[in-house]
């Protein structure tokens, strides 16, 4: 299961040229998916970063197995900026991308030989610099808005903080709701099986006491203790 959603920021500076992806030219963007890795697998995926962006990545383990997995992140030279680490989450920030290209994500289950993971993966990149470029066109217009940029960008800092925080939250409340599911299921289960096995070790002493009196044996020791008394 896979969910996309994504965010293009500051739409008005990204040209309509057809030879160039709208998504990866695009200024800002957010995306967050929910995969499903299977055991002993490793999935990678790719986001165009542009120089001077800032990059943050981060990961939880929703549901499966051991509750971890390998997470990698690698720069467009190849170089392993976030090397693997077997945990339950994890989170990677890069501010000001000395060279732009596609960074590879990674999420390794290859430990696991049988438990697929669910993760949740949160992606987001930003360019700063279109604020300014932003601000040169309409000071071109005659218009000064120094001020109003700054708190711009001010606001959009913490907002991109924010979202951050709020992934991280909804990420553990998931993961928390499928481990009280999962322990639950475990309870009603084990719960149901002791009482039938109880239901049925009263059934069988019920059924072997009647067979005993039932049969001829216990008949001719019932017979025996009647002409005792008499």
């Amino acid at each position: 299961m896979k969910r996309l959603t994504f965010f293009a920021l500051l739409a008005f500076a990204v040209s309509a040229q057809d030879d160039v992806n709208w998504l990866d030219a695009a200024p800002g963007v957010a995306m967050e998916y929910k995969v499903h890795v299977e055991a002993g697998k490793e999935d990678c995926y790719y986001q165009y970063v542009h120089d001077g962006a800032t990059l943050y990545v981060s990961y939880q383990v929703l549901k499966g197995g051991d509750g971890a997995v390998g997470f990698a992140v690698r720069r467009p030279d190849g170089k392993v900026v976030h090397p693997y680490a077997w945990k339950a989450s994890s989170e990677y920030e890069e501010q000001n991308v000395a060279t732009g290209g596609y960074y590879s994500v990674c999420i390794d289950n290859q430990f696991s030989k049988f438990a697929a993971k669910l993760v949740n993966l949160y992606l987001t990149t930003f360019r700063y610099d279109e604020w300014e470029k932003f601000a040169q066109e309409l000071q071109d217009m005659d218009v000064t808005v120094q001020n109003f940029t700054e708190t711009l960008s001010s606001v959009d800092k913490r907002i991109q903080i924010m979202r951050q925080f709020q992934q991280l939250s909804r990420g553990l409340e998931s993961r928390d709701f499928n481990l009280l599911s999962a322990n639950l299921n475990y309870v009603s289960t084990w719960s149901l099986i002791q009482c039938t096995v109880v239901v049925l070790s009263g059934v069988l002493q019920v059924y072997f006491v009647k067979q005993l009196f039932n049969s001829d044996a216990g008949k001719k020791v019932a017979g025996a203790k009647t002409q005792a008394r008499a």
